[in-house]
């Protein structure tokens, strides 16, 4: 490529005669000298040979420190290597690259970003062969800002007035502002406007307006709405009161309704800054430059303020910038008139979701489970469709899915007495079967309850379905009961996904039929899948098409379950669903045989003291030895009591779980009561102390006989 020659004043670029392409020295200086664009020619190293004085000028740096040099040995502040891969690109295969965008800071400008746009195509020597690569550089700033403005207007649909919440579109319109606009953005309403009230048409008169800060964000990493914004850089926290200084760019919106553009916070040129303490000492020591305050108006209405600043970013804001955040704010308005307008109906809906669907799976060891709920009914966010997953005695499990007929706020409250009645229920440690037996005889006399008040019959619980399934992780056995409910898919370790063949018991509160339950083993870490009709049916495809995409969906179950929840309502769920949706993904997971011990024991009296030593030599194993007397003494008591008012055979287990749990079974159906026995009593404290010592204790039925348990909390962690 020749020896770039750096002597001599007034030298333009390397000699002609050194130049392989056999351009001449004309040419070359009225590309230098006249070439709005700017040119470089680079050799195999990559290294810059020529350049003209558009290129110089815009990159900052002289030609004598650029010649013989590569990008990124004289400008830093550019994504040089990225930009030298794609020379190296063009150099091997001759394919031009055109108008490749990219940001960066150069030595012209150091303190603002600068956008280029740059085109690549290789030169050959006179036998063909690579020489170099030739550039273009065209400084497309403008562009870029237009072009990010366009863009950023474009997503204000989709990022502002989501939902029907004043204080969440509040908090929207300041994320959608920063950090692309702003560096911090502050969104505070009128008081009477989270209450659902109208203000007064026309501007705000008041001396002291009563505003609410609603929504924060700031650019800097950790100082936004959810963590809280930099106290020095935020004036009030979400949910509490912005005060407003008299004679500020807030006040003046608040009365004329007129944006206000200050590109320069200088107390030395504001008066109203130099009167404000508080804000000019803010504004000095977080080193905010730059504000824009635009009203947040609708109807005619004024509604509040938003604030919006620059603090890292040196440029100051524009006009352009003004308009932009005017419109920003007018369509957050209309979002949050319209949220003011339902606040009242929402906020009931949204109570009835917290009060009657989980805030949080529980705490247990069973199962690994995610879950996702879709209301039909989008605007109220609750319907009649939920879950439950319930943890019982015994280190297992219950897993629930129910539908009740329709969707809104009626139906949720039918729901909620369902849920409520299953927790109830599932609290006496019911085979599944009988549970839905008793759900049943609830349901009727929901129904019977509705018909005798004015108005008829409420039917949204007539018809609802259930499904509930109980699995033990010690014996890796799962027991299931429906009523008139899809049945759960089973996705075994291999892979392998079956919708479990159930028997089909009748929708709740018809009455007269039974409910039968099946029993299956389940290898430790398989997959049940349980859903509501509205994820597989809807009027447009039957249950079976439903059924087969869902199977589809779970392919490659050893995902995270949280993404198997978004692959499944991704491939099956509409947005907003025509039916609400329920979706309960359980991966089941086995206690280990190390944590399991039980013994048979005989119905004698003198057996109780051995049963302690066994006890208390197994809890030495386990490390639980601070446990040990508190447990012997439940021990003694449980198998004392089995021994009096039970018959064989007797068998004592514990269990090593999230808590210590002591089970004794016996062969009887007799209930204990809990007394509380008097002091002249010999006897009767038994499950009084139980209670005392434990956490909780309880008795669930099986087949053959009783169990008696108590749980107590380990000392530390397992």
């Amino acid at each position: 490529m020749g020896t770039p020659n750096t002597d001599g004043a007034g030298d333009t670029g390397t000699d002609a005669s050194s130049v392989p392409w056999g351009a001449d020295r004309a040419m070359l200086d009225h590309l230098l000298n006249r070439a709005p664009i700017g040119m470089a020619v680079v050799d195999r190293d990559l290294r810059c040979v020529w350049l003209n004085d558009q290129l110089e000028r815009s990159g900052g740096i002289p030609r004598a420190l650029r010649l013989g040099r590569r990008l990124t040995e004289v400008l830093p502040g550019l994504p040089a290597e990225t930009i030298e891969a794609m020379m190296s690109q063009v150099l091997e295969t001759g394919v031009p690259l055109i108008d490749h965008e990219y940001q960066g800071r150069t030595a012209s400008d150091p303190d603002h970003v600068h956008a280029y746009s740059t085109s690549f195509f290789r030169l050959d020597d006179s036998t063909g062969a690579p020489a170099g690569v030739c550039y273009l550089v065209i400084d497309v700033t403008d562009r870029w800002r237009a072009r990010q403005r366009l863009a950023l207007l474009s997503d204000i649909g989709a990022r502002i007035g989501t939902t029907l919440d004043v204080a969440r579109t509040a908090q929207e319109l300041a994320d959608v502002a920063v950090p692309d606009l702003a560096d911090f953005a502050a969104v505070d309403l009128l008081e009477p406007v989270l209450g659902g009230v109208e203000p007064a048409p026309g501007p705000v008169r008041r001396d002291n307006p009563e505003l609410i800060r609603l929504g924060q964000r700031s650019a800097r990493e950790g100082r936004d709405s959810t963590v809280g914004a930099d106290p020095a850089e935020s004036i009030a926290s979400i949910g509490e009161p912005a005060p407003v200084a008299p004679n500020s760019p807030g006040a003046r919106c608040l009365v004329d309704g007129k944006a206000v553009l200050e590109p320069v916070l200088d107390p030395a040129i504001l008066p109203w800054l130099a009167e404000d303490k508080v804000s000019s000492e803010r504004t000095r020591t977080v080193g905010l430059h730059s504000m824009m305050v635009v009203p947040i108006r609708a109807r005619g209405t004024i509604l509040g303020v938003a604030h919006f600043f620059r603090r890292d970013t040196p440029d100051p804001f524009e006009g352009d910038d003004l308009i932009l955040a005017e419109e920003f704010v007018s369509r957050a308005a209309v979002s949050i008139d319209n949220a003011r307008r339902f606040t009242h109906e929402h906020a009931a809906a949204l109570a009835l979701q917290r009060s009657l669907l989980p805030h949080g799976l529980p705490r247990q060891t069973a199962v690994e489970v995610a879950s996702r709920y879709l209301p039909a009914d989008d605007r109220a966010g609750v319907g009649g469709d939920w879950f439950d997953v319930i943890p019982l005695s015994g280190a297992r499990v219950a897993l629930v899915v129910g539908d009740v007929a329709g969707h809104g706020t009626h139906a949720a409250a039918t729901m909620g007495r369902l849920r409520a009645s299953v927790h109830t229920l599932a609290d006496l440690d019911m085979p599944p079967d009988e549970l839905l037996a008793h759900l049943d005889d609830l349901v009727i006399r929901f129904v019977d309850e509705e018909g005798i008040g004015e108005g008829g019959v409420d039917t949204t619980a007539l018809g609802a379905s259930c499904l509930y399934a109980v699995y033990d992780p010690v014996s890796r056995l799962c027991t299931f009961a429906r009523a008139g409910h899809p049945p759960p898919a089973l996705v075994r370790p291999g892979g392998a996904v079956e919708f479990l063949d159930l028997p089909a018991g009748p929708p709740l509160g018809l009455g007269g039929l039974p409910f039968e339950s099946a029993e299956f083993e389940l290898p430790e870490g398989s997959l049940l899948v349980l859903y509501t009709d509205g994820l597989v049916e809807t009027r447009d495809r039957d249950v079976d098409f439903g059924m087969d995409r869902l199977r589809t969906s779970l392919a490659e179950p050893d995902r995270p379950l949280d993404e198997l929840c978004r692959s499944v309502l991704a491939t099956l769920a509409h947005n907003p669903p025509p039916d609400d949706v329920a979706l309960l993904i359980a991966r089941t997971r086995t206690l280990d045989s190390s944590k399991v011990v039980s013994w048979d024991l005989p119905a004698d009296p003198a057996i109780v003291s051995e049963a302690r030593t066994l006890v208390g030599r197994q809890l030495a194993g386990w490390g639980l030895d601070d446990i040990a007397f508190t447990t012997e003494l439940v021990i003694s008591e449980l198998v004392t009591n089995a021994i009096r008012y039970a018959s064989g055979p007797i068998r004592l287990r514990l269990i090593r779980d999230d808590t210590l749990i002591c089970e004794v079974s016996d062969a009887t159906s007799t209930s204990p009561r809990l007394r509380h026995a008097r002091t002249s009593d010999e006897g009767g404290r038994g499950l009084f102390l139980v209670a005392q010592f434990t956490q909780r204790w309880g008795t669930r039925y099986t087949g053959d006989g009783k169990t008696i348990w108590a749980e107590q909390l380990l000392p530390g962690p397992l």
